[in-house]
């Protein structure tokens, strides 16, 4: 089968199409022929193999992308929540069991029927951006129907389906994001929106329930900004695990009994579940902003590295 593959790292020219063997299914893993495949930042910072925190789980050569839309084509023997020939996404193992490829393995637990309503790119999408959106606002936020939550990044990957998660669950939602994107995250049903070049958060907002740090900024010094809003025993969840808390932060934390947490992004079968419920009911949209053919996939990698890409960038593997 082909497949995109980094035998070492770099820029997009160390990506290469290869002739590989095709996976074989661990008895609790399903094998899925891969029509499309998501691309996302954290695929450009493997390849890069420049952060610490990911190289540690890296081993080279390996296949490329985290996140894919298929066909069922084999079950292991203990595998009985999918069967041959259902449409699914999801998230293969990681590292190395990628989706940039024809075919891709990933425990079934990780896998789930897609989104009847969208075909296999808007489906490809969906995965791994939306499990972390999700494991950070209900995983670790305990987000409740009601309360208040600030999502900062909202015009991204994971802070568009995070703004559109919470208000589907009856949250009040505050976007922040920068100018030319204030109308797309109200259009994604964000009650406010805070243009961060413009204005203060810390000026407009307090008593906070949940603030949701989705954005591309490491800084430890904007953490601490973020949980001067919460409210005494609210909740600060990033989905940068690359950046651990620093002193500062936890000491701002404790002073104010403010729960934080790092949210790794967990691919539960559930949960696909109960997203691909919200998009067939018409409460989640999902934006594809471009598909690239296989062969393109140095020119999705630097598109997703700028940061700048509204909505979510597809390969398309199989027509």
């Amino acid at each position: 089968m082909k497949a995109v593959r980094i035998n070492k790292y770099g820029g997009p020219e160390v990506m290469k199409i290869e002739d590989v063997e095709r996976p074989v299914p661990a008895p609790d893993e399903v094998l899925v022929e891969v029509y499309a495949s998501g691309v996302n930042p954290v695929d450009a910072a493997i390849r890069q193999g420049e952060n610490e925190s990911l190289r540690s789980f890296l081993k080279l050569p390996m296949t490329l992308g985290w996140d894919a839309a298929g066909i069922v084509t084999q079950t292991g023997s203990e595998v009985t929540s999918l069967k041959t020939g259902d449409q699914v996404y999801g998230v293969p193992n990681f590292p190395g069991d990628g989706s940039y490829a024809e075919y891709c393995v990933g425990k079934a637990s990780q896998f789930a029927i897609k989104p009847q309503s969208l075909d296999f790119r808007q489906a490809a999408g969906v995965p791994l951006a939306a499990l972390t959106a999700w494991t950070g606002i209900f995983g670790h936020g305990d987000l409740k129907p009601g309360e208040r939550i600030l999502i900062q990044g909202a015009s991204g990957g994971v802070g568009s389906f995070a703004v559109q998660f919470a208000k589907a669950k009856g949250a009040y939602v505050i976007g922040m994001a920068s100018t030319n994107n204030i109308g797309y995250v109200k259009e994604l049903g964000a009650d406010e929106v805070i243009d961060y070049k413009t204005q203060q958060f810390t000026e407009l907002l307090h008593d906070l329930d949940v603030v949701l740090e989705a954005s591309p900024i490491r800084d430890n010094s904007e953490r601490v900004k973020a949980v001067s809003i919460l409210k005494e025993g609210g909740t600060f969840v990033s989905v940068n695990t690359d950046l651990p808390f620093n002193d500062e932060m936890m000491e701002a934390a404790e002073l104010r009994k403010i729960k934080v947490a790092l949210a790794a992004n967990e691919p539960r079968q559930e949960w696909l579940t109960q997203i691909a419920e919200l998009i067939d009911a018409g409460k989640v949209q999902v934006l594809i902003d471009q598909v690239f053919p296989l062969e393109e996939v140095a020119e999705a990698q630097r598109q997703i590295a700028t940061w700048h890409v509204r909505g979510r960038l597809v390969l398309n593997i199989k027509e």
